[in-house]
């Protein structure tokens, strides 16, 4: 088995502005990998380049084994492509937009409906719906629709996520997996860390550059150390507090306790002494189990100080 995707030292600039710095990582066929990070890290514009719409000022990527510029006709016609915004007709309904989309890729909606059946089940209600009248969740899952239609070997799915509720985002996610299964190789970017742990691997993007990528389980094994959790009845003086600890490298809100990163000095008994000597109630202070949010934080306190 091979790589469906693979970026060499791709650079991107716009200006003075350095979008893309040296990326490099590759995705092997059939995995549903992330690339994770906030707004900004240049993850659309790495997407430009995989969907050949854009450019590289240097280094090489190829996508389903094209090259993203000699050979982007073919990319073109082998990859399905979900960018941020909602990029569908809003005029046409639901039926209209999917005929167009498979048009454009000299297919029929007919011969390719069983791969986009799991996707569609609750669009097929009301096919003669304008897609301006869709809910968030059902744009998202035409947009996808489309994207499949013509049975693509690499699916390129950029924040397909952003703006959508809970539910439809948890549903959006059993149908990645579900295409995973069938063979299609998937690389969806997202600002949300909670989403990271559901891809097979992640590569981190910040400011450009990636600054870690692996397995979730591997990129967090060694967080369990000197991370700890916080917690009081007045929570937001304890994060005021708890950065005036001995030991205490950086703190942060996570969930409804904090997070502290802390040095080899660090001592929970003290600490909590401490706190509760400031006058904070019912402390807490125990050892946390860290994910990819922790491990991200980590890394982009690394760099903005560097």
């Amino acid at each position: 088995m091979g790589n469906a995707i693979e970026i060499d030292n791709i650079s991107k600039r716009y200006g003075k502005i350095k979008a893309l710095d040296k990326v490099s990582f590759s995705v092997p066929e059939g995995m549903l990998y992330g690339l994770i990070g906030p707004d900004g890290a240049g993850k659309s514009t790495l997407y430009n380049i995989l969907t050949t719409l854009q450019r590289p000022d240097s280094g090489k990527a190829t996508v389903a084994g094209h090259d993203v510029i000699k050979g982007r006709k073919k990319i073109r016609t082998e990859v399905g492509y979900m960018p941020e915004r909602f990029s569908l007709y809003p005029d046409l309904t639901v039926k209209e937009n999917l005929e167009f989309f498979a048009s454009l890729f000299g297919v029929q909606v007919s011969e390719n409906y069983d791969m986009i059946a799991p996707v569609m089940t609750q669009l097929e209600k009301f096919p003669n719906r304008r897609a301006s009248a869709l809910s968030g969740g059902m744009k998202q899952k035409l947009a996808l629709g489309c994207a499949l239609i013509h049975r693509p070997k690499v699916l390129l799915l950029d924040e397909p996520t952003t703006g959508v509720d809970a539910i439809s985002r948890s549903e959006f996610w059993t149908m990645l997996r579900s295409l995973k299964e069938s063979g299609i190789t998937i690389l969806v970017s997202t600002s949300y860390m909670d989403e990271a742990a559901l891809c097979e691997e992640v590569a981190l993007i910040y400011n450009g550059k990636i600054v870690e990528n692996g397995t979730p389980s591997e990129l967090t094994a060694h967080l369990g150390e000197n991370l700890y959790n916080a917690s009081a009845d007045q929570m937001y003086p304890l994060l005021e507090a708890v950065r005036e600890l001995p030991g205490v490298l950086n703190s942060y809100t996570f969930g409804a306790t904090l997070h502290l990163v802390t040095d080899a000095t660090f001592d929970v008994a003290s600490a909590c002494d401490k706190l509760s000597a400031s006058g904070l109630d019912n402390v807490k202070v125990y050892l946390a189990k860290g994910n990819i949010e922790d491990l991200f934080i980590r890394f982009c306190n690394i760099e903005d100080h560097e």
